[in-house]
């Protein structure tokens, strides 16, 4: 662990915040370069990215919120906090993809065509931010017995993020990091060869539902009333985000058969 980047008198850089700072950066390259390839106007499409990003970091915040109502209520400043979290992801996505849509139609910009460029890239930023949470401790998973269970040791970070230092865990962000970027492979590879558009986008839905449904199985950072049923063990258990990437692989799944019988 290592939350801390740099520390000079008043001025502290969290590595959390940094990693998120390049994720953004190498995702606005691979959109720039990707736009330019396609025949799409590259500034138009950076500015829909950078504007989404905000909106989706607002969405964020407010799932946060919400999963932690109580917590928050006592401690308002804490939503702010970039060190501690930077909130939960499908809020994010939720929050982005309905301002992309708006953007779009204003614009007159082919909605699935920039959407397949968008999808590699959240998945390539998704990855390195994950990163983000492994320094930071946030996103900590449940006591783990396998050989790769990481014993965290920072007490800073602890009484940040209250993640566990005094036995092996799961690594969750690290489980998200890899997977992620096995996603973002995947879909780079498919946007060379998809058959229509929309397909890498539909793709990116039904991938990533599934990496957070099964990671969540490991997660141990969630309070009790994050889970809608919660049994003996996690694999009984179903918690809230389980059910939101439910939601997401159904319309990811619906969303490819209906582009690609639009198409033929």
């Amino acid at each position: 662990m290592y939350p801390v980047l740099i520390k000079i008198g008043p001025l502290t850089i969290h590595t959390y915040g940094f990693l998120i700072a390049i994720s953004v950066l190498l995702a606005f390259i691979f959109i720039y370069r990707q736009s330019k390839k396609y025949g799409l106007p590259s500034n138009k499409m950076l500015d829909l990215a950078f504007y989404s990003i905000l909106v989706a970091l607002l969405g964020a915040k407010i799932f946060l919120f919400i999963g932690n109502f109580s917590y928050y209520i006592k401690y308002p400043k804490e939503i702010l906090s970039m060190a501690r979290s930077g909130g939960v992801f499908q809020g994010g996505l939720i929050f982005g993809f309905l301002f992309a849509v708006w953007y779009l139609k204003k614009h007159r910009l082919p909605t699935w065509k920039v959407a397949d460029i968008i999808a590699p890239a959240i998945a390539l930023g998704h990855s390195i931010g994950r990163l983000g949470c492994f320094f930071a401790g946030c996103c900590f998973g449940r006591a783990c017995s396998l050989p790769w269970g990481v014993t965290f040791k920072n007490e800073y970070a602890h009484n940040l993020t209250g993640i566990p230092i005094d036995y092996p865990i799961h690594p969750t962000q690290l489980y998200e990091a890899i997977l992620n970027f096995i996603n973002f492979l995947i879909l780079f590879f498919i946007l060379k060869k998809k058959k229509f558009h929309g397909q890498v986008f539909s793709l990116y839905l039904i991938n990533y539902s599934i990496i957070r449904y099964f990671v969540e199985f490991y997660r141990g950072d969630h309070p009790q009333k994050a889970y809608l049923i919660h049994g003996a063990s996690p694999y009984t258990s179903l918690s809230t985000f389980q059910l939101i990437c439910i939601i997401i692989f159904i319309i990811g799944i619906s969303l490819y058969i209906y582009l690609r019988k639009k198409h033929v």
